[in-house]
């Protein structure tokens, strides 16, 4: 019996172009770091561990098929029995289904935005949207300027090639939103969908590492310390942030009805919340958020298969998504200093940073930033503020993409 045969995983090694078989090595080793990292909580293990996982097993597993008459005549091609991202006939979808174990999840849930919505609606149970009626001007002006990095990509993205759906999906990268950039990428550039969806959670994660460089960089030391001085204010009652999800959801869904589905997740999330139903925030919160960020995080690792990823257009959406992310969060940083000069200067700059909406992450990114200064220091009323605005904010700007790109 063949040996190649007989050890599939390392025969098509030999089988492939040499640079599938080298990136597929690179690929297991990636993943394990992902893994290792994410177990340190260096990452985000909630999403690394499984993407590593499946990034790992994907590459590694690769075996000969002979599913059509025409590969059989050809010879030998290689898959995998995990799923395929681009089969596009009904019958052949249905087939799939049968054999391969993730494609009805990646059918069904991933590929239709279902997962983008639930975990967007465990963000919206997670979230309290007291900070952002506490501090109205505030927060949405740090978001407003966080979104720096998805309006400048955007250019620079037709400037390399790209047309203006795939441009618009990739420039979505900077609000540091996943769902959103799942959601975006699947109506904009459908195409594209994979390398755009497996960057941005992949740059999300690095997001740990490189905001508190930028931080440090752009906000001197006194100022990173510095205690906000506040008054007492008056708690915001459940009633008046139900009122609120009621009046932004009903505003933007009517303005922006492309983006719908990630509204109405979001503020439903939110309203379960305020309105004490316990029942059912427990499972949003306890089942469907973390059933869906599991699967979220194995599908990633699974569409990181080599073959996939060798593709020519993905190196420019490697360099932009790296300055969609790094611009927005220099944005949200002067957005911090802007507010701090129109108060006075009774304000920290570091909150900024909170506007890039990956929730809770750079919010708590700033307030560790600060307390390592100055451990009296407590920003973090006002970066959940600029946090949930800058949610808010990537929403409209996501619907403004879809609802004006498809006409250019």
């Amino acid at each position: 019996m063949d040996l190649a045969m007989m050890f599939q995983g390392i025969g098509t090694m030999f089988a492939q172009e040499p640079k599938i078989a080298i990136a597929r090595l690179v690929l297991i080793g990636i993943g394990i770091l992902l893994v290792y990292l994410g177990s340190k909580g260096i990452l985000e293990g909630l999403i690394m561990i499984p993407m590593g996982f499946g990034m790992l097993s994907v590459n590694a597993g690769v075996l000969f098929f002979t599913a059509t008459e025409a590969a059989k005549q050809a010879g030998n091609v290689t898959g995998t029995l995990f799923l395929d991202p681009f089969v596009a006939d009904t019958d052949a979808l249905v087939e799939l289904m049968q054999i391969d174990f993730l494609q009805p999840i990646y059918a069904l849930a991933f590929s239709n935005s279902l997962i983008a919505c639930l975990v967007f609606m465990g963000v919206g149970v997670l979230a309290d949207v007291s900070n952002v009626l506490r501090y109205p001007f505030t927060s949405m002006m740090i978001a407003l300027f966080a979104e720096l990095g998805s309006i400048v990509t955007y250019p620079v993205a037709i400037a390399m090639g790209l047309n203006p759906g795939q441009a618009g999906a990739i420039s979505v990268v900077g609000g540091a939103d996943g769902p959103m950039v799942i959601f975006s990428s699947l109506m904009l550039a459908k195409d594209l969908f994979v390398p755009i969806t497996v960057i941005a959670y992949l740059y999300l994660s690095l997001t740990y590492g490189g905001y508190p460089f930028l931080i440090r960089a752009i906000v001197p030391k006194e100022l990173r310390g510095y205690k906000v001085q506040t008054s007492r204010s008056q708690p915001i009652s459940p009633g008046a942030k139900l009122a609120f999800d009621l009046v932004a959801c009903s505003v933007l869904c009517l303005i922006l009805p492309v983006a719908a589905p990630l509204l109405f997740s979001f503020f439903l999330g939110n309203a379960v919340k305020e309105a004490g139903l316990l029942k059912y925030t427990k499972m949003i919160e306890d089942v469907l958020l973390y059933i869906s960020t599991f699967f979220l995080g194995i599908l990633l690792g699974v569409l990181c298969e080599a073959s996939t990823l060798l593709d020519a257009k993905v190196l420019p959406l490697l360099i932009l998504g790296v300055i969609a992310l790094g611009v927005s969060g220099f944005g949200g940083i002067i957005g911090g200093y802007v507010v701090y000069l129109m108060n006075n200067r009774n304000f920290n700059p570091v909150v900024g940073i909170a506007g890039v909406s990956c929730v809770p992450t750079t919010a708590k990114i700033a307030q560790h930033e600060v307390a390592s200064v100055n451990r009296k220091s407590n920003i973090l009323q006002f970066a959940m503020g600029a946090n949930i605005c800058g949610v808010i904010v990537s929403a409209i700007l996501v619907g403004i993409y879809m609802t004006f790109i498809p006409m250019l």
